[in-house]
């Protein structure tokens, strides 16, 4: 296969399984056959892809699999895919995402719809990850809230009608702050230089403007890519929305839209708009602050397993944050893996919590107590999860927090400083949600819960597997993603020296 053609398979390859899973929907399980073969196939082509990409390609800008065809030249649509470092692990993520959450969070109510919207989220997110050309970026990114919007309110718990329409306005009113921003760096270029219209994304990042009008653009790219994170105080859709969503839809929504969100805010705000760096670093910084400090809190006080993680997802985004605009290549790649790392977390915990549902019919953590002895297994993978999430050294959390700590030490230091009483945080707000759920003595049903299957343990194997690896022997990960960090940063300091 021609190395351009790779990208467009992952994107083409869900949309197309949608429509076999559609077609062959009278017959009783071939829907989710077909999902699951399409989830397969699209594990394998990220490896491979994971393995033939090359960090140190020709192209000025470090992508690889690069393509472009023009769509309409007036309009400025491109068809535009590329791959880096900073994308690289979004697609492998992607990828397991949807296996894992087919697999494991299998849904057998109108099931043909169901795995058919996971297989169109799919296609529209790998989209995401792999543009190249920013109005494209927005075309996908806007699209995955449909898919998003029928999954919650057609799968999801009590109040879903009440949960999609908030996700729903919340990310689509946001995003329109940014296709104003995108529309207007086109024409500011077309106007400068008098060419065709294009919105491709190294030419964009070439486009003059002043300090203040970076400064608004950042702004507006900001609170679109907050909301989507979510980021503090943008995220009050998601503690609802992740309590009502079916268990796939949750790790769909923690585990991988909201690393879109984070990808935006690195890739288009950081990278394109160098000028807006030093004015708006501080005050994005103090939001990331408050947000682990915030999130950690209410995880102390949440009553339900769902929401627990919502509020810790919320803190783990926020180090993100504190990562992607700490200005330094350390930090930068530690926010890029704990993207990664904090989706293989989440697919954990919303895993088990969703068996855990099955079984007693409630996430309720009062309604829990005693489970480590009558549910050793899962115990024991919830707890692997735990320790990785509050960065215990050994597990992939730890090597993520280190790097962003370190990073922004070096860069911003108080900022740094406050954020590590997170770290602290984490561990007693893991701890005490343990201890309530899986410590004590088991009584009634709780007595009664049995241990995870034989089909369940496989699914969680590799969860475990890649939070032990990536913690023991993050380098080869690490080598693909530092080129490309280490390009952006110092593109964004020449960038903004210059102007």
């Amino acid at each position: 296969m021609h190395s351009s053609l790779w990208l467009s398979a992952l994107i083409v390859l869900p949309l197309v399984g949608a429509l076999v899973a559609m077609l062959v929907r009278k017959m009783p399980g071939a829907s989710y056959i077909v999902a699951v073969g399409v989830g397969a196939i699209e594990v394998v082509l990220s490896l491979i892809v994971a393995v033939l990409y090359s960090s140190h390609v020709a192209n000025a800008q470090g992508f690889d699999f690069y393509t472009r065809h023009v769509v309409s030249a007036p309009l400025g649509l491109a068809y535009d895919v590329a791959l880096d470092g900073l994308s690289l692990l979004m697609v492998v993520l992607t990828a397991l995402v949807l296996l894992l959450s087919l697999l494991g969070g299998r849904d057998k109510r109108r099931e043909p719809a169901f795995v058919a919207w996971l297989l169109i989220l799919t296609g529209l997110t790998m989209g995401s990850f792999v543009a190249h050309d920013v109005l494209e970026f927005f075309i996908f990114f806007e699209l995955t809230l449909v898919p998003c919007y029928f999954i919650i309110s057609g799968w999801g718990g009590a109040e879903r009608a009440r949960a999609a329409l908030k996700f729903f306005l919340y990310t689509f009113t946001a995003s329109a702050f940014l296709l104003i921003g995108i529309l207007y760096m086109g024409f500011a270029y077309q106007h400068q230089h008098g060419t065709a219209l294009t919105f491709a994304y190294g030419i964009l990042s070439t486009t003059t403007m002043s300090h203040s009008t970076e400064v608004w653009l950042f702004i507006g790219f900001a609170i679109a890519f907050g909301v989507k994170a979510p980021i503090w105080p943008l995220h009050t859709w998601s503690p609802l929305t992740y309590a009502e969503a079916p268990t796939a839809g949750s790790i769909e929504l923690s585990a991988l839209l909201a690393k879109l969100g984070s990808y935006g805010l690195l890739r288009f705000a950081v990278g394109l708009l160098p000028l807006a760096q030093v004015s708006v670093r501080p005050y994005v910084l103090t939001l990331a602050v408050i947000g682990i400090l915030y999130g950690s809190i209410l995880a102390c006080v949440s009553k339900d397993l769902k929401r627990f993680v919502a509020y810790s997802s919320l803190a783990q985004m926020s180090f993100i944050t504190l990562g992607v605009m700490s200005g330094s290549t350390i930090g930068v790649t530690g926010a890029v893996l704990l993207m990664f790392n904090h989706g293989i977390i989440t697919i954990g915990f919303f895993l088990i919590i969703g068996y855990l549902e099955r079984r007693r019919s409630s996430i309720q953590i009062a309604d829990f107590s005693g489970l480590q002895r009558p549910a050793p297994v899962l115990s024991a993978i919830f707890m692997v999860a735990m320790l990785a999430s509050m960065g215990l050294p050994g597990l992939s959390g730890f090597v993520s927090e280190y790097l962003i700590l370190i990073g922004t030490f070096t860069t911003h230091a108080w900022w740094a400083a406050v954020a590590s009483l997170g770290v602290l945080a984490s561990a007693v707000y893991l701890l005490w949600a343990y201890q309530r759920v899986f410590h004590g003595r088991a009584e009634g049903a709780n007595a009664e819960i049995s241990d995870a299957s034989s089909a369940e343990r496989w699914v969680l194997v590799p969860v475990v597997v890649l939070i032990v690896v990536l913690g023991v022997f993050p380098k080869p990960v690490l080598d693909r993603i530092t080129p490309s960090v280490h390009n952006l940063v110092t593109q964004v300091a020449t960038a903004g020296a210059a102007k």
